[in-house]
């Protein structure tokens, strides 16, 4: 009785046996470290260029239509950018205010980027990988960088953040649009803000239309705001 249990029991043991070790070439190659992994990031190059209207069918982003609630050049500032008189972004004529005058640089390295030299429409999202609402909306930036290709342009700016953390999210989450650095928050102290993400909207005369601080945005909110600030109609 005990032999013929012995012998049931016996293939049961390899089995495990065989899950739990192995030869090293059965063990997953490591990745390798993150500044000898390619960058998921486009370069920054192109960032002070104007966003130039893709040929029909490529992209979904078109002007929104008179009434639509969108912003103009020469609607009111929103309420979340600096007033006249007041510290922050520069405040301009006929409403907005202009992008910091912050230089940083590209996560691909280059030639530092002038941020307020970016040229609009722009989506510019200020993210960190050890936050759980960049990460949750990043894909959703992604997309509306698809989405809009020609019409405006997605840029992140990675603040107080590792390289190794905002790559692997990159390479993980699919994001692929260009990416400034920011260490020491700079832009944020410019602006004002101490929490993150944030999302900058800034129209084509380089003007900040709005500052969205609500959280992690889906494709449907981005496309409203972009429609709202400024004056593209996006699909979600």
């Amino acid at each position: 009785m005990n032999r013929r249990l012995a012998l049931a029991v016996l293939p049961l043991l390899l089995a495990v046996t065989g899950c739990t070790s192995g030869t090293a070439d059965d063990e997953p190659t490591p990745r390798p470290a993150a500044a000898d992994r390619p960058s998921p990031f486009r370069d920054c190059s192109a960032l002070s260029t104007a966003p130039t209207a893709a040929s029909p069918g490529s992209g979904s982003a078109t002007p929104a239509s008179p009434g639509s609630g969108s912003a103009t050049s020469a609607s009111p500032a929103s309420p979340d950018t600096a007033a006249p008189g007041t510290s922050g972004p520069t405040a301009r004529a006929g409403g907005g205010s202009a992008l910091p005058e912050l230089t940083l640089s590209c996560f691909t390295g280059g030639t530092p980027v002038v941020l307020r030299n970016v040229a609009g429409p722009a989506v510019i999202n200020v993210w960190a990988s050890w936050c759980p609402p960049c990460r949750k909306e990043l894909p959703a930036f992604q997309r509306l960088s698809e989405r809009a290709a020609g019409q405006l342009q997605v840029v992140g700016v990675n603040s107080r953040d590792s390289r190794s953390g905002a790559q692997s999210i990159g390479e993980d989450f699919g994001v692929r649009f260009p990416m400034l650095v920011d260490q020491g928050e700079a832009l944020q102290r410019e602006l004002k803000r101490n929490a993150i993400p944030l999302t900058l909207f800034v129209g084509a005369d380089g003007q900040v239309r709005h500052i969205d601080a609500s959280g992690a945005l889906d494709d449907a909110k981005l496309a409203k705001l972009v429609r709202q600030h400024l004056g593209l109609a996006v699909s979600a």
